[in-house]
């Protein structure tokens, strides 16, 4: 899970975690209060999580006036956030007792790829629903002939089969082995990789020997980083050409004035991405142990804040959001869409989703420890 990788480059033969146990162990912090506080902080985010992400795929889906081609892309993102807070259970899991893997070598190739999927296809769609805003400030005609709810739904399945097709390589990468270079440092540490029978089970959910050797991890770290770096560059000149257009129109309609509102949240947009994802990619690159470790756990809480908050967001953006959500939990309230406020009616199309994934290669537990 994310806490389990939070070694930038863990020395060879040795575990992320046994870096972290020492690392707690030399400073006289408690190994089980740190796991406290890391349970007290997850467990709230992702029932908060999960509540907010299924009312909004409630929302699109049962209230017929929400599935404009923006808020199909949003329920779709907010499936891949409820997938990353389903796999939070098994990182606590794995946090507490990293040591043996029990659940075989297909359960851990299965969470592993479907992380992996999930954060690709988060990206993904951030860039194509971007694009598509780019279409409908500058191009408007075009827009309104090419973007269909039809059209949308395909390119949705589509995004999704390129994520999986990404991810593909981590049902090969990681595997159940042991870690041969382990060894315990304290009474402690050894304790909570001590199997059933009273012997040290080192059997770990983790990129194998095969992944390195082969130059598949390294592969798969440079796919990685272009899905942030070009999502990146795309996403500053999208929205680069959007904001010159509306600066260079004027500001007379309400249709501009709308669009101009919805740039100023655009820049949200980009500004969440680069927050949830640069922290990552740079402590897993440049920072030592003593800098990463810490850097990479701030990294690891950003990964499922982000896939949290989203709904929070949205109700705090989008005035027709709250209405529907409203509606949704109170069903003698109006549904339709002519209940909605005048002043809310650019919302159908202008919404603004945030980045669900903050970190890649956090679920490959010792992908960098050969």
């Amino acid at each position: 899970g994310p806490l389990t990788g939070c070694r930038a480059v863990p020395a060879p033969g040795r575990s992320p975690w046994c870096d972290v146990m020492f690392l707690f162990s030399n400073k006289n912090i408690s190994i089980f209060h740190f796991l406290v506080c890391v349970t007290v902080i997850y467990i709230p985010l992702m029932l908060f999580g999960l509540l907010g992400n299924i009312l909004t795929i409630l929302v699109v889906w049962l209230r017929p006036h929400m599935r404009s081609s923006t808020y199909l892309y949003l329920s779709s993102m907010a499936v891949s956030d409820l997938l990353i807070l389903l796999l939070l259970p098994l990182d606590l899991y794995k946090l507490w007792r990293p040591r043996p893997w029990l659940l075989g070598d297909l359960a851990c190739k299965l969470t592993m790829f479907l992380s992996e999927c999930c954060t690709f296809c988060t990206i993904l769609h951030i860039t194509f629903l971007s694009l598509e805003r780019y279409m409908a400030v500058c191009w408007p005609i075009t827009a309104k002939t090419l973007v269909t709810r039809r059209r949308t739904r395909a390119l949705i399945g589509c995004l999704w089969l390129g994520a999986a097709v990404s991810a593909a390589p981590v049902l090969v990468m990681v595997g159940v082995e042991e870690d041969g270079g382990w060894t315990g440092r304290n009474r402690e540490e050894v304790a909570f990789m001590m199997g059933h029978e009273g012997e040290l089970d080192k059997r770990e959910c983790r990129c194998t020997h095969y992944a390195v050797s082969s130059g598949l991890l390294s592969a798969m770290m440079i796919l990685s980083n272009l899905y942030f770096l070009i999502p990146l560059c795309i996403l500053g000149l999208v929205y680069s050409l959007i904001g010159r257009t509306l600066w260079l129109r004027p500001q007379s309609s309400r249709k501009d004035q709308s669009h101009r509102h919805t740039v100023k949240m655009l820049g949200v947009i980009v500004l969440a991405f680069v927050l949830c994802w640069l922290p990552f990619h740079v402590g897993r690159t440049i920072f030592s142990l003593s800098l990463g470790t810490y850097f990479n756990l701030v990294s690891s809480v950003l990964f499922y804040l982000s896939a949290a908050v989203n709904p929070l967001l949205y109700n705090l953006m989008s005035a027709r959001y709250r209405h529907a959500v409203h509606s949704l939990i109170h069903t003698h309230s109006p549904t339709q869409s002519h209940g909605l406020p005048s002043n809310v009616s650019w919302l159908t199309t202008h919404a603004n989703p945030t980045p669900a994934g903050c970190v890649i290669f956090y679920h490959c537990p010792g992908c960098y420890n050969i």
